[in-house]
């Protein structure tokens, strides 16, 4: 069985958001164009309380994008962006959000990130998504979404630990790329670390057949 995995294609990640990722809404049309070829369609959400840590606003005298330990482990620190319930957080009106099967929420704890769709930043949790694929019996996943460097990456490494066959649409991501090579970078570390890279059209092709 497989699913599609949709990365936090979200407002606030979008132009004119307040996190927003260059490009970001280009992959929306390829992600739409792709949803009718799963029956499990899943949607991750960023969804942060107002006080999360990894917001520049709660930390004096810090600036977005800076590095700093938080309560052990570095997070870069951005600016304030998917907060539960508000219309940054709402799923990007052009996207196809009919076929979702399942929306799995992620970063809701104040004190640590979850930049990965499967656990925070530490390990220390997990959210509901790999017990829903379990469920489902799904073991070949297609990825896409925002941000290549930050939430794609972390979270297609963190399929492959897990055991999944995992592949990233490479024409559906889209990077915030602090670094000019970030993004490039990413790339290779998940082809590195066993995923496959595929485009949107080729994937259509071959389900096609």
């Amino acid at each position: 069985m497989k699913a599609i995995i949709l990365v936090d294609i979200q407002n606030d990640f979008c132009p004119g958001g307040s996190l927003a990722v260059p490009e970001g809404d280009l992959i929306i049309p390829i992600a739409n164009n792709l949803i009718p070829c799963f029956q499990h369609v899943i949607a991750t959400k960023d969804w942060h309380p107002v006080d999360h840590q990894s917001f520049a606003s709660q930390h004096p005298n810090q600036q977005i994008g800076d590095l700093i330990n938080l309560h052990g482990l570095p997070q870069t620190l951005w600016p304030e962006h998917c907060i539960q319930g508000t219309a940054g957080s709402d799923f990007h009106p052009n996207l196809n959000t009919s076929a979702i099967t399942h929306i799995t929420h992620k970063g809701t704890d104040p004190t640590i990130d979850s930049y990965s769709a499967f656990f925070d930043n530490g390990k220390r949790k997990q959210t509901d998504l790999h017990e829903y694929l379990q469920s489902h019996n799904i073991k070949d996943l297609y990825i896409l979404g925002l941000a290549t460097d930050y939430c794609v990456k972390s979270t297609v490494l963190d399929a492959l630990s897990l055991g999944y066959n995992t592949h990233v649409i490479g024409d559906g991501i889209r990077g915030v790329n602090l670094k000019p090579n970030d993004s490039q970078q990413a790339i290779q570390d998940m082809t590195k670390s066993g995923a496959i890279c595929i485009k949107s059209s080729q994937l259509i092709q071959s389900f096609s057949q």
